[in-house]
């Protein structure tokens, strides 16, 4: 069984919900998402937050975190799984914000750096990853992460 046909059962056992704020992979975890028959019982809304005024305005990630932290970190994925629960009324909220590449990145920060969020009806957790290829292998890499981390983590 794959992770998504793991959320899907689960979410639709349990009557639950999964929302998503996503960055660097623009709607491509929300397309994952929307490719399953009957994903309308678990999934209702998501946020594609590119810029960094997209993500204070629709997700309430604050100003001062983006300023210390950058948009590709801990705190700022925490911020928007937060937020993106918040404002869906979802039960599970994965964030992701990353470096696809091919610039933008730094000796830090490389290209290819994705930070994920999740906050579950328990806990939040964020996790970094560094994956390799181009533009489009890095985010379709994110999605699968993104779907694995969120099946691994389901109450």
């Amino acid at each position: 069984m794959t992770a998504l046909q793991t959320i899907a059962e689960h979410l639709t056992r349990h009557r639950q919900t999964v929302t998503c704020a996503e960055s660097c992979t623009g709607g491509l975890l929300a397309g994952a998402f929307t490719s399953i028959a009957g994903s309308s019982q678990w999934f209702h809304q998501s946020f594609v937050t590119y810029s960094n005024q997209a993500k204070e305005e629709r997700l309430g990630v604050m100003p001062d975190t983006l300023l210390q932290h950058g948009a590709v970190s801990r705190e700022t994925v925490y911020e928007m799984a937060r937020g993106a629960k918040a404002v869906a009324q979802a039960d599970y909220a994965l964030s992701i914000s990353g470096i696809a590449g091919p610039g933008g990145g730094s000796a830090v920060k490389p290209v290819g750096t994705v930070w994920f969020g999740l906050s579950t009806p328990t806990e939040s957790l964020e996790q970094m990853q560094v994956f390799s290829g181009d533009r489009e292998a890095v985010r379709t890499q994110a999605v699968e992460f993104a779907l694995n981390f969120l099946a691994k983590h389901l109450v």
